[in-house]
């Protein structure tokens, strides 16, 4: 009887989960129904929040973040719910399973995602906190005493009630936007003064929507939609008249205007604000009714102290008169002594500093415009540079638009492709060549570097580019001339030119593009910018010498077919275009592809193309929506670097078992994504792999970016991480909407060991995982000393981020007590909605301040202990870093714990404390 009752046992063990199966088979008609109806539900949930916000989303409102979260999450709810249906629409016996299954998993979802809809109270927007502006990056200000009387004077006249319009001129070069800049950033420091800095560049090709699209873009929320200019002016007016004691700073302005035709309210003393622009024109301050400034040039002395700190070097061996004679041809305008400066940096032979004296004094003299002898001093620093490829890179940075902020990743594509920069061993060694390049134009100050810092979805980056200042690009199209086509819209086929050998058309507002068959037997290079939808077929006709076709254009349907006879093109780059030419596998010299699109209306890349275009060193596909075969990139044996997605997880493996040793330097792979590439915040890690809805693949030894979103089949077992190669170069990690997930790198109820190989993670730099709700433990103690970045998003029962929060009993007091600091490059930490997080690590560790930049916390209650600590001189607490900012809530942060009682004052002055 015992062995029966076992053996039934047993059946009922077996039988149970093929029951369960058969009920989701029987029932998913009805489950499917049910889904539809919760769908439909939803959708008008979310259609009456957004009415509803709309409505409220008054000038200095915005939604609140809970609702912003929401609607995300409805959207992503939304892809999966037809991801469903459509797998339902095959119909075959185990699919009808799975998705009876994960059809009542979706439907709990929608059910929750309906109820919080019921927790955002009665309003969905916030009063915006006030807003000063943004400090901008500037050089300290050149020929101190005639730039610091003119700031001065600039300083007055906006704290005088009398005075609302200031115009201050100058010519071009001589420091009125380093001066403003300036003004902007002392406005920041000093906020009693007024409310807001508004600034805006706005250049020489004034165009009315594209200055109202700038000063909204200034605003939160940005007040404007594609209307007629006249509609865009009363929303635009409206949002700025809300704004008392606000200060606009127009920058480079070259024609007077209305204001009200672009919707700018008249500063007056009721409102408050300031209006100031700049200007080379007098004329221009006076259309505008301006109080006028003149920044005058340097005087001799500040010019000759101005070049000695920028040609920085000991130049005591130079004959006094040449250094004066060099320092007296830069007419005491300040960008005419920093390049020509630059280009003399570290020379010290005599020879080289008489000879430059001579070529500067032999240039051209007697024009009549002063610009033309600006031209001239900035030409010579372009002569001076010798190396031709150093001046063809600073030509092809003129055929970006004005005050354009060129990504120097895509500039120095744009340099291989020109040849500026030859073919090398590999793609790697030649980007090394465009950044040195680019590195020594910044150097002989013709060239501007930046960098931006973005937060994309939890992961931090930095985009690097270059800036070129207006003059030295008109100079550098003034020396192009006819080889060069730079303008807005088409030309007629007769201002084409038979010399022209680069081509740059910029378009607005969406033109009908005209039917022109241009003959250009030169025209090697053809870029298209703006807003066009559709190129003719004659177009292309004759352009058969082109070799580098770059399409950035919203709204892009396609390239003609007239494209495939272009033989020797060798550079196509395709951005928002919705559909791939025909014909491309025609293009057979192509060593660059890049097809940037989020909604192309084909799914895979046709068959057969690919292994056509076997010259392909560069190939960048979009991330989502469009799959490549992964048997056909076995072909590319050229390959240096790829970005796209696989059909399927064999395809990929398939590709990555057959590059053996080497492969693409630089890579993205993604299998199954479901979101755009831009949503997951991988565009600038470097070396990734995007992997969603699928079991583990084989990973490149080389990886250092790992996505994982969406779920995996089975969840992630205590054996994923063995299964894969060992990742000591990995140096992002991002986890999403892993369901099953429990932990990541422990097994709970088992020895405290890692499951991971010592040194595994020893590289992690970034760490992010969002809506991962059954996770309860993140980090094993020193497993992730090297972490800069840490974001945790909607994890709801979350309890410790690093595990064993309490020392055991067996652990001796001492030892017990002994502090450690953990993290100790963390520079960002964001904790958002995890409302069971108790602990972020035992009450013995501690996170230094030294490296942090930013905190935010929301929505996580029962935290209570914040183990922020400081250094303790003398007995007293360091001061925190200048940099470092808390976003908090404040009834939370009334309500935490402390280590030390003084930390609390002392972090405080850095909290914001949002209205969430």
């Amino acid at each position: 009887m015992e062995m029966l009752g076992a053996i039934l046992d047993l059946g009922k063990t077996i039988l149970a989960p093929i029951s369960e199966y058969y009920k989701y088979h029987r029932n998913v008609d009805e489950h499917m129904k049910s889904l539809k109806r919760k769908r439909d539900y939803l959708e008008c949930k979310k259609s009456d929040i957004e009415l509803k916000m709309r409505a409220e989303r008054l000038p200095r409102k915005k939604p609140k973040r809970e609702v912003e979260f929401w609607l995300q999450n409805v959207e992503t709810i939304y892809a999966e719910i037809q991801n469903i249906e459509l797998e339902a629409e095959r119909g075959n016996y185990f699919s009808r399973m799975h998705v009876g299954k994960i059809a009542c998993q979706k439907i709990q979802e929608v059910t929750e995602l309906i109820d919080e809809s019921c927790g955002f109270g009665e309003s969905l927007v916030i009063e915006l906190p006030v807003s000063y502006g943004d400090e901008l990056p500037t050089r300290a200000l050149v020929g101190e005493s005639t730039a610091e009387i003119t700031m001065e004077k600039i300083w007055e006249h906006l704290l005088d009630e009398d005075c609302r319009m200031i115009g201050v001129y100058g010519m071009g070069g001589v420091g009125k936007t380093t001066i403003m800049k300036q003004i902007n950033n002392r406005l920041l420091k000093e906020k009693d003064k007024f409310n807001h800095v508004i600034w805006v560049t706005v250049s020489k090709a004034f165009d009315v929507i594209k200055l109202q699209n700038d000063i909204a873009s200034m605003l939160h929320p940005n007040p404007l939609e594609s209307e007629d200019e006249t509609t865009r002016a009363g929303k635009l007016y409206a949002a700025l008249k809300e704004m008392k004691k606000c200060v606009l700073i127009l920058d480079d302005l070259w024609n007077a205007f209305p204001l009200e035709n672009i919707g700018i309210p008249k500063p007056t003393s009721e409102n408050g604000c300031k209006l100031v622009l700049t200007t080379r024109d007098a004329k221009v301050c006076d259309g505008m009714n301006c109080k006028t400034i003149k920044v005058e040039l340097l005087s001799i002395k500040e010019s000759h102290d101005l070049f000695l700190k920028t040609v920085g070097c000991d130049v005591s061996n130079i004959p006094e008169d040449v250094v004066e004679g060099v320092v007296k041809q830069c007419a005491r305008l300040p960008l005419a002594i920093i390049t020509i400066a630059g280009s003399l940096k570290n020379v010290v032979d005599v020879s080289e500093w008489r000879n430059t004296l001579n070529e500067l004094r032999t240039s051209r003299k007697g024009s009549a415009h002063v610009d033309d002898e600006i031209f001239e001093r900035l030409r010579f620093s372009y002569e001076r540079l010798k190396d031709e490829k150093l001046q063809r890179c600073l030509l092809c940075c003129a055929l970006y638009p004005e005050d354009y902020e060129i990504s120097r990743d895509e500039l120095i594509e744009h340099l291989i492709d020109e040849k500026v920069i030859k073919s090398m061993k590999g793609r790697q060694e030649e980007l090394d060549e465009g950044h040195t390049l680019l590195n020594m134009l910044e150097n002989a100050c013709l060239l501007e570097g930046g960098s931006k810092v973005f937060l994309i979805k939890g992961i931090f980056g930095k985009r690097r580019f270059v800036k070129m200042h207006d003059l030295i690009r008109d100079m550098a199209l003034q020396i192009a001339g006819a080889k060069f086509l730079v303008i807005e819209g088409v030309p007629n086929e007769e201002e084409w030119g038979n010399d022209v050998e680069k081509v740059s058309l910029m378009f607005k507002n969406n033109p009908k593009f005209p039917n022109v068959s241009p003959k250009c037997p030169k025209l090697s290079t053809l870029l298209l910018r703006g807003y066009v939808n559709i190129i003719p077929d004659s177009f292309f006709v004759h352009l058969h010498g082109l070799r580098v076709l770059h399409v950035d254009c919203l709204e892009f349907e396609s390239l003609p077919n007239s494209v495939s006879d272009l033989k020797h093109l060798t550079s196509l780059r395709l951005k928002s275009v919705k559909e791939i030419p025909h014909g491309l596998e025609m293009l057979v010299n192509l060593r660059y592809l890049n097809v940037d699109s989020f909604y192309p209306n084909q799914e895979k890349m046709p068959p057969g193309i690919l292994p056509k275009l076997c010259q392909l060193q560069v190939l960048k596909l979009p991330f989502f929506g469009f799959e490549v075969n992964g048997e056909e990139m076995v072909r590319l044996k050229k390959l240096e670097c790829f970005e796209g997605q696989f059909d399927g997880v064999k395809g990929f493996n398939t590709y990555i078992e057959s590059l053996e040793e080497g492969g693409p330097s630089h890579y993205i792979y993604a299998v199954n994504t479901k979101k755009p590439a831009s949503q997951l915040g991988v565009a600038e890690l470097g070396e990734s792999v995007i992997l969603s809805d699928c079991n583990i693949c084989i990973l490149p030894k080389d990886v250092r970016a790992l996505i994982i979103c969406e779920g995996l089949p089975g969840g992630m077992s205590s054996d994923y991480w063995k299964n894969t190669v060992w990742l000591k170069g990995l140096e992002t990690l991002y986890l999403r909407g892993l369901k099953n997930l429990k932990s990541l790198f422990r097994e709970e109820k088992v020895a405290p060991a890692p499951v991971v190989p010592l040194g595994t993670f020893s590289s992690l730099k970034q760490f992010s995982i969002w809506d991962c709700p059954n996770i309860k433990k993140l980090f094993t103690p020193g497993l992730m000393q090297n972490l800069e970045q840490i974001g945790i998003y909607n994890c709801k029962q979350l309890e410790e981020i690093i595990s064993g929060a309490e020392a055991s009993d067996e652990v001796e007091e001492e030892e017990a007590k002994e502090i450690v600091k953990i993290f100790p490059r963390l520079r960002n930490l964001i904790l958002y909605k995890s409302p069971e997080l108790k602990t972020i690590c035992s009450s013995s560790n501690v996170i230094l301040c030294d490296s942090l930049n930013s905190i935010l916390i929301y929505k996580c209650p029962k935290l209570k202990r914040f183990p922020l600590s400081l250094h303790l001189i003398d007995g007293e607490l360091s001061s925190p870093p200048s940099s470092l900012q808390i976003y908090i809530e404040e009834e939370w942060w009334e309500l935490l714990e402390w280590d030390n009682h003084d930390m609390k004052m002392v972090l405080e002055p850095l909290c914001q404390f949002d209205k969430w």
